[in-house]
């Protein structure tokens, strides 16, 4: 049996996988061997941000599939997906940020974009945030705000330091030492916590004073999902690098690092291929973000994604829900217990929804649906939800 297989030979990385063996997926539905229909409010975890399977992005990916796949390493050859889509995010972006390095995922180019900083600056150190989540390989685990998962990989990357999301007063540790400090915009893994009394302009302002870049990572909050393309529209911040991945590919693996054309040439020089890839900026891979990017910007559906929130907020209002976080439709629901918040996911699942944990708030549950899910989809996934609640 499959099932068996995927146990046997599938590296697994929890001792409970949820196990829905795929049939295939369509929209807002996830559809099992079984012919059981789930409907979808994790997207992938954000990462479906037209759904499953949507026609745009299947037909570029046909039509690219076409002409040529993988030709040569990254940055050799002019490939017009890649071209295309690195304008098309500058065109979208405040102008300083306007040159791309695409990447293979969202962790490696929170890698890439840590190596610019270090390249760019001259300096070594580099501060994040505790309770941050940037993604699992070495340098990205080493900027994790979370010593019980860091701690069995040690020793990581040195010279990084720790603040406090939101504590103001921590802003002094950034310094003329400092290279980069790398903040989501919104934390995701710590359970949807957005900055709040200008936190992200007065980081901005501090890193402007000694010289730092400002990183942020727009893995999660970006391409749409809080009704702005990028979470930092938000907040009156423009950083000096943006990172992405996620929900940019519509379904395929990407990620990206936006900064200045200055600071992207030092990549370039002293040494040669100081940042390389051999498929990041897949012709196939970016032919679907393309087409995923002029979806969400030439539509309604960022305007939509608020409207979708204050439904979803509206439909949950409920004794065991003690609080909503998150912006657009990356939002966590907050309960009493991690045992409840366990009961929820599972008791959904076999109800046909698909719901989701965060990484270090045992008491929330994901919910970040696909950009495109009608209001009588959400209608009906809240009506389970609200069952699911009342038979706690």
């Amino acid at each position: 049996m499959i099932s068996n297989d995927f146990l046997k030979y599938q590296a697994q990385t929890t001792p409970h996988p949820l196990g829905i063996e795929i049939s295939h997926a369509e929209g807002s539905y996830i559809y099992d061997k079984n012919k059981k229909c789930y409907l979808d409010f994790v997207a992938g975890v954000s990462a479906c941000s037209l759904g499953h399977r949507h026609p745009k992005v299947v037909n570029a990916i046909k039509k690219q599939l076409d002409s040529y796949m993988h030709v040569m390493v990254y940055g050799e050859c002019i490939q017009s997906p890649a071209v295309n889509l690195s304008k098309l995010l500058s065109d979208h972006l405040p102008k300083k940020l306007e040159k791309t390095y695409l990447t293979n995922s969202g962790t490696e180019a929170v890698d890439g974009a840590m190596k610019l900083a270090r390249r760019y600056t001259g300096r070594s150190e580099i501060i994040a945030a505790n309770k941050a989540y940037h993604g699992n390989t070495m340098g990205a685990l080493s900027i994790m705000g979370y010593e019980e998962r860091k701690q069995p990989f040690r020793p990581l990357i040195p010279d990084v330091r720790f603040i406090e999301f939101n504590n103001q007063k921590d802003l002094s540790k950034i310094t003329q030492k400092t290279a980069a400090v790398i903040l989501e915009t919104i934390q995701g893994g710590a359970g949807f916590i957005q900055p709040i009394n200008g936190y992200l302009t007065k980081v901005q302002k501090k890193c402007n004073e000694v010289g730092a870049l400002l990183i942020l990572d727009e893995i999660q909050p970006g391409i749409g999902r809080t009704g702005k393309l990028f979470g930092f529209e938000n907040y009156n911040c423009i950083p000096d690098v943006v990172v992405t991945g996620k929900g940019l590919g519509g379904g395929m693996p990407i990620g990206a690092f936006t900064a200045s054309k200055e600071m992207m040439n030092s990549l370039s020089v002293n040494p040669k291929l100081g940042h390389i890839t051999t498929f990041g900026g897949h012709p196939v891979i970016a032919a679907a973000a393309l087409a995923t990017l002029k979806e969400i910007t030439c539509s309604t559906l960022m305007k939509d994604a608020l409207f979708k929130e204050n439904l979803i907020r509206k439909e949950l209002q409920h004794p065991i829900i003690k609080e909503i976080r998150g912006k657009g439709l990356m939002l966590a629901l907050i309960v009493e217990s991690a045992e409840i918040a366990n009961k929820i996911v599972l008791q959904s699942k076999e109800n046909g929804l698909i719901l989701f944990w965060l990484l270090f708030e045992p008491k929330a549950i994901r919910i970040s649906p696909p950009l495109t899910i009608t209001k009588k989809e959400l209608l009906f996934g809240c009506d389970i939800i609200t069952k699911v609640l009342n038979s706690i």
